[in-house]
């Protein structure tokens, strides 16, 4: 068992690793990124990254506060289905319209989750690194085509 001062600095390190290992990359319009820290762009749209004693995952996160802005996010999201199944080479990702966050808030999410490893055993974190990497990229490239269209919502 961890106690939380390892847990926190285990997760530190993890993240700072993918940080580093993420900072040459650029992004998909050739300029410096801050991929921990994706910038969308648009209020209310994040891609969040996870990962702890049982999984990795990365998610596009819709979390407006107003419902109606949220639900049309998701439906341009929905509209832009194939385009982003194209990006991410027709990998099944999980779409839920609805979901309670770890906060109670209600959010749209669309992810996607590696299991079987563990944020606390070093050996997982290249498997982990390269889950994000590849699927951080691919959302920066899809990203980069979408976005515009969420702009014309808000």
């Amino acid at each position: 068992m961890y106690t939380k001062e390892e847990v926190s600095r285990q997760k530190q390190a993890f993240w700072t690793t993918f940080g580093r290992y993420m900072r040459p990359v650029l992004s998909a319009e050739g300029t410096a990124v801050g991929w921990l820290n994706y910038k969308t762009g648009i209020p209310g749209v994040q891609f969040k990254m996870e990962a702890d004693h049982k999984q990795v995952s990365i998610a596009i996160v819709l979390s407006h506060k107003d419902e109606v802005f949220r639900s049309a996010h998701y439906k341009k999201l929905m509209e832009l289905k194939g385009m982003l199944e194209h990006e991410m080479g027709s990998e099944a990702w999980l779409w839920q319209q609805q979901v309670t966050d770890e906060w109670g808030k209600t959010v749209s999410a669309v992810s996607k989750a590696f299991t079987g490893v563990n944020i606390h055993r070093k050996e997982d974190w290249p498997a982990m690194i390269s889950f994000l990497k590849e699927r951080l990229i691919a959302l920066d490239t899809f990203w980069s085509m979408a976005r515009y269209g969420f702009e014309e919502l808000t």
